[in-house]
């Protein structure tokens, strides 16, 4: 089955709530990914830090889907993007080595 990832960085609109605001969308999102693992789907994600460890540079999601139109419409389901507090780009992945072959 083919991998996807969803990046993703937060809307300016997103970036002026406050933390405790934002947090309730977060945990959404986290409830929304929990929920897909409880029904099979292969899915991991994470967001992204810098150097110093200081988040803000948007987040990754990697998923199984048996197609790129089912990804997507998986991934349209997310809370962050329900609520448009993210812009998203999806691609298919094709792995070549590793541990995460189709």
């Amino acid at each position: 089955m083919p991998w996807f990832i969803k990046t993703e960085r937060f809307t300016a609109q997103t970036l002026t709530l406050l933390p405790e605001q934002r947090q309730i969308y977060i945990d959404a999102h986290r409830a929304w990914i929990n929920a897909l693992r409880g029904s099979g789907v292969k899915v991991s994600s994470g967001f992204l830090v810098d150097a110093e460890q200081r988040p803000g540079g948007g987040g990754l999601l990697v998923l199984q889907a048996d197609s790129f139109e089912a990804a997507k419409r998986l991934i349209e389901q997310d809370p962050m993007i329900v609520e448009g507090l993210v812009k998203w780009d999806l691609q298919q992945w094709i792995p070549v080595c590793g541990e995460l072959m189709a």
